[in-house]
């Protein structure tokens, strides 16, 4: 696809978009491929050459590199301590939380069914293992696994 802006979506050139993927008021840069049932909120941004996996959810707030790889069913959180409703009953707002960001350095990998807290940077060329929790930075070119994610070896 060509570089435009539609619906407040603003791609990049040759990102190849599967079916049944909720993109809205998001970023996708140059040949970035989206997989199948994957969500990208609003002021989320994604690089150049990255693949994301099916049933991904990438919500507001999350800044994803370039060559990043995304596996299937990872889970991005924007809010250390969500609620429905506010101490008087009322539902919440955007106006009643605070949107904590997390950041992937470039060329990060992501296994597949892990969650990334919020806050959180991933440093460059990092692995994060299949079904870690990462609750806390990680450093550049290390693996990480486990809940929650640690270091288990350098690269």
């Amino acid at each position: 696809m060509e570089k435009n802006n539609i619906n407040n979506v603003k791609l990049g050139k040759d990102v190849k978009i599967f079916d049944f993927v909720n993109l809205y008021d998001c970023s996708i840069d140059d040949g970035t491929k989206v997989g199948t049932f994957v969500e990208i909120q609003k002021g989320a941004t994604v690089g150049k050459n990255c693949k994301i996996s099916s049933h991904t959810f990438i919500c507001e707030g999350v800044h994803i590199g370039d060559g990043v790889f995304v596996g299937h069913n990872v889970t991005f959180i924007n809010d250390k301590y969500p609620r429905s409703v506010n101490p008087d009953g009322s539902m919440q707002t955007e106006e009643d939380w605070e949107l904590i960001e997390t950041f992937i350095k470039n060329r990060v990998s992501i296994g597949s069914s892990s969650t990334i807290m919020g806050g959180i940077t991933i440093g460059e060329n990092s692995i994060i293992g299949a079904g870690a929790v990462v609750t806390k930075d990680v450093p550049p070119n290390v693996v990480v696994a486990g809940v929650p994610a640690r270091v288990i070896k350098e690269l």
